[in-house]
């Protein structure tokens, strides 16, 4: 592991997911504790898209934006906001330059699968619809996400490939969480990692779906068909339970035809970038910003 990682071990928690209230607590009083993003250069604003139910989000414009990335959370489908995802919503718009509109979609298990993905495809088409309001072209919208937030993001290309809705420009895929079977390699030795391992893993799949079976829009790693998606980029890391099914995807992406950049962090683990102070980690998120600039230019 990185040894500017591996220093911040002891003081990272451990995060279960059996009690979901207090577990977003916990991730809240976590976030607390980062460091403020800078948002000078950046108008911030919250709103309420109207759909049933409405769905909150916070848009990021910088100035001059020719695009917008639908940015959804992690979280493991039961955690986060956008008030915890603020550091890196703030970050990502200010050094892309691309407005970033961060979704509050509903969180399992009071709001089990497809409620999250419905919330998401609401707001791709609400993104796709206020696109002049926004200042970009509707032709440059990307969606992205980080772990659930990755998995989110792979199945609304999927949907809006499907139904035939607006054009996704690229979609980014950042540790995502994509198959519920869990039978990869690492999925079935990393069971012990930091911040994210298999009884984690599991419980929060189990949260999202309930009893019901996982369809590809639950878990994109089980779509038979993967021609016609955007461009993505996906990013793994290395003591990841998740690494293995993000790898298998970006190759099946591959092998449809789709274009792919993948980036397996060296010495890293699940959410380590949320570590600032250590180099790899602002290494990641400079390569996100850009990413999104050079895809959304």
């Amino acid at each position: 592991m990185d040894p500017e990682l591996e220093a911040f071990l002891p003081l990272f928690p451990r995060s279960d997911l059996t009690d979901p209230v207090a577990e977003r607590a916990n991730l809240a009083a976590l976030v607390d504790r980062l460091p403020p993003p800078d948002t000078t250069g950046l108008e911030v604003e919250t709103r309420t898209i109207t759909a049933d139910p409405d769905v909150p989000v916070r848009i990021y414009r910088p100035h001059e934006a020719r695009g917008a990335v639908l940015w959804l959370h992690g979280g493991g489908f039961v955690m986060g906001d956008p008030d915890t995802e603020h550091p890196m919503a703030a970050r990502l718009a200010d050094e892309a330059g691309v407005v970033v509109i961060s979704v509050g979609y509903r969180l399992a298990p009071e709001h089990r699968f497809p409620a999250a993905l419905d919330d998401t495809y609401a707001a791709l088409l609400w993104a796709a619809e206020h696109a002049a309001e926004l200042g970009v072209d509707p032709e440059r919208i990307a969606v992205g996400g980080h772990s659930a937030g990755g998995n989110l993001a792979a199945a609304v290309a999927l949907l809006a490939r499907d139904r035939q809705g607006p054009p996704i420009r690229f979609q980014l895929l950042h540790q995502p969480e994509l198959d519920d079977r869990q039978e990869t390699w690492s999925a079935r030795n990393f069971t012990e990692t930091p911040w994210m391992y298999r009884d984690k893993i599991t419980t929060s799949w189990r949260h999202y779906l309930g009893s019901a079976p996982a369809t590809p829009y639950a878990a994109p790693a089980r779509a038979a068909d993967l021609t016609g998606l955007p461009p993505a980029y996906v990013a793994t890391a290395e003591f990841d339970p998740l690494r293995d099914e993000a790898v298998a995807y970006a190759l099946r992406l591959l092998q449809a035809g789709v274009s792919v950049e993948l980036h397996q962090w060296a010495g890293t683990f699940h959410g380590s970038q949320a570590i600032l102070s250590a180099e790899v980690s602002q290494r990641q998120i400079a390569e996100l910003a850009g990413v999104l600039r050079r895809a959304l230019a």
